[in-house]
């Protein structure tokens, strides 16, 4: 990114001292905090009234983030994934508003740093480890020694390395395609100023919403098979 692009957070007191994917990222976060506290204000007004509101708004948009993240998760994980959404709620809003972010003028989005998405990968790898040890104690390492005992000398090599790649992999991927992303609408924009290039935000918008997909379902997974059922290790 061409540190003399106009980005808002470079005029935000305090935000301007960060660097800039992290001042991305906490202005994009402070948005979203924004956002659900004005839908929050707006369902306790609301009251005991079950009735959806005629037309659009920030309560609306609220109830379809929400009800959108706790089918995803409960759909490829089951009742149990209701004691993940603390963490992956959140990712999945982060992550696709970040990607979004990028299609904005004055917005640099945080996916598109690799810090950012090596810190969320990272987050996934040990949290799952965790519930992989609390699902099933130490029983859980039989997750790296194989399908048959005999094997473990040969497969617990190849099982850390594949859990060690995962890290790895779910970071490369986001932030490659989020970085390709961002430097074409900049190119499309600098060549067609004048003319709103419609179809690159569409792809854009598809981008950030698949990209966003691929890293919660390559999570939700990666929770999946560390919390299934002892009989199935």
């Amino acid at each position: 990114m061409d540190h003399h692009s106009f980005l808002y957070v470079n005029y935000i007191p305090g935000l301007n001292k960060l660097p800039e994917q992290v001042g991305n990222a906490v202005l994009v976060f402070l948005i979203l905090f924004v956002i659900f506290l004005l839908g929050y204000r707006n369902l306790k007004r609301k009251g005991d009234d079950v009735v959806p509101d005629k037309h659009f708004s920030i309560l609306n948009f609220m109830e379809l983030m929400v009800e959108a993240s706790v089918s995803l998760v409960e759909e490829n994980m089951g009742k149990v994934g209701r004691t993940l959404l603390y963490f992956l709620g959140p990712l999945i809003l982060f992550i696709l508003f970040n990607n979004l972010s990028g299609l904005v003028p004055g917005f640099e989005p945080a996916t598109s740093n690799l810090n950012t998405t090596l810190a969320m990968a990272l987050a996934v790898f040990f949290l799952y480890q965790i519930y992989g040890f609390k699902a099933h104690g130490i029983k859980y390492l039989k997750h790296f020694m194989g399908p048959i005992l005999w094997l473990a000398p040969l497969m617990t090599p190849i099982e850390i390395i594949g859990h060690l790649a995962r890290p790895l992999t779910l970071s490369l991927r986001l932030f490659g395609n989020m970085m390709g992303d961002h430097i074409l609408l900049g190119i499309v924009l600098l060549l067609i100023p004048l003319l709103m290039p419609v179809p690159v935000m569409v792809l854009g918008i598809f981008v950030s919403v698949v990209q966003t997909l691929v890293f919660v379902l390559l999570a939700i997974a990666y929770f999946s098979q560390a919390m299934q059922e002892e009989e199935e290790l």
